[in-house]
């Protein structure tokens, strides 16, 4: 019998993740080895070039200023901050571009009342740009959290505001039938942090059908659906679905990582379907780097590559 390697090569690079040895080198040398392949930029100046030539080659894009688990007041307000300036210089600079963000960001760790008064400013201001952000999902222990603020927010009036369910929690079809009501603007991701097999399905095979289901539930449904996966056979069965459904092009869109399958993402674009780039920034990048390195064996081939020239 064929032996799955990847979800244990999937716990060793998340494991590594905490390891200080580990930190410290990818910190010093990740961007040099390759990091930038799936990062825009440290700073804001050097994202808006990124996500300006996204937009010209004909696909939309998200930002997300990197950076989580914040736990001290003034840092979230700052982070705030820098996200007011980052919605205006989409503005200014006329891109195609929405906000994702995670709640630990903006002090969930502080309290939820915290965080959500800190995204209702963001909203706000959104609103009043046109924009649209998307609360990002973190650890299985914050998703009770994350949709109590959803639905807070969404009650209070703002329709720009979405937010993402993961395909291996076994909750989340559960948790996609509460949110329908809502016609929510939802995110599906098969997940990427590391979870034990009493919230999570262990196997691929397992999330990868539950990913359907959700993907069917949530097509039929009264909302809006991302298709965030770089998995060609779930692509290629929404196309399908959709098509035999009668569902519209306006009522879905495919989702992709910036440096991940870049040809995938331009081939679909130019076969009319709406496709995001997710496109991160920030000084805080290695946690994002070190959960890509885990979803994909060849993304660590492709920095070990680097590593060696």
């Amino acid at each position: 019998m064929a032996v799955d390697l990847n979800p244990m090569f999937r716990s060793l690079i998340l494991s590594a993740t905490q390891n200080r040895a580990v930190a410290g080198l990818v910190r010093k040398h990740g961007m040099r080895l390759g990091a930038a392949r799936f990062v825009a930029g440290e700073t804001l100046d050097e994202a808006v070039e990124v996500l300006r030539r996204l937009n010209q080659q004909g696909l939309y894009t998200n930002t997300t200023l990197l950076g989580e688990g914040v736990r001290d007041r003034d840092q979230a307000r700052a982070v705030v901050e820098e996200y007011l300036e980052i919605l205006d210089r989409i503005h200014a600079e006329n891109l195609k571009t929405n906000i994702a963000l995670k709640l630990t960001h903006l002090g969930l760790d502080l309290g939820e009342d915290f965080a959500c008064d800190n995204l209702r400013v963001l909203l706000e201001r959104a609103r009043e740009l046109g924009n649209f952000i998307r609360i990002d999902m973190e650890e299985s222990a914050r998703v009770d959290a994350t949709l109590r603020i959803y639905r807070r927010l969404r009650e209070q009036g703002f329709d720009n505001v979405g937010t993402v369910l993961q395909a291996y929690l076994y909750r989340s079809e559960e948790d996609l039938r509460s949110l329908l009501p809502l016609a929510p603007n939802l995110r599906l991701v098969k997940g990427a942090y590391l979870e034990p097999p009493s919230v999570a399905f262990p196997k691929k095979a397992d999330v990868d059908r539950n990913y359907l289901r959700l993907a069917e539930l949530s097509l039929t449904g009264p909302g809006y659906t991302a298709v965030a996966t770089h998995d060609e056979r779930i692509i290629d069965w929404v196309i399908n679905f959709t098509e035999q459904k009668g569902i519209g092009r306006d009522r879905f869109e495919f989702q992709m990582l910036y440096g991940v399958r870049s040809d995938l993402q331009l081939d679909l674009a130019r076969r009319g379907y709406k496709v995001l780039t997710a496109t991160p920034f920030g000084k805080e990048w290695y946690f994002y780097l070190m959960r890509r390195l885990a979803e994909r064996p060849a993304n660590v081939l492709f920095i070990l590559r680097n590593l060696f020239k």
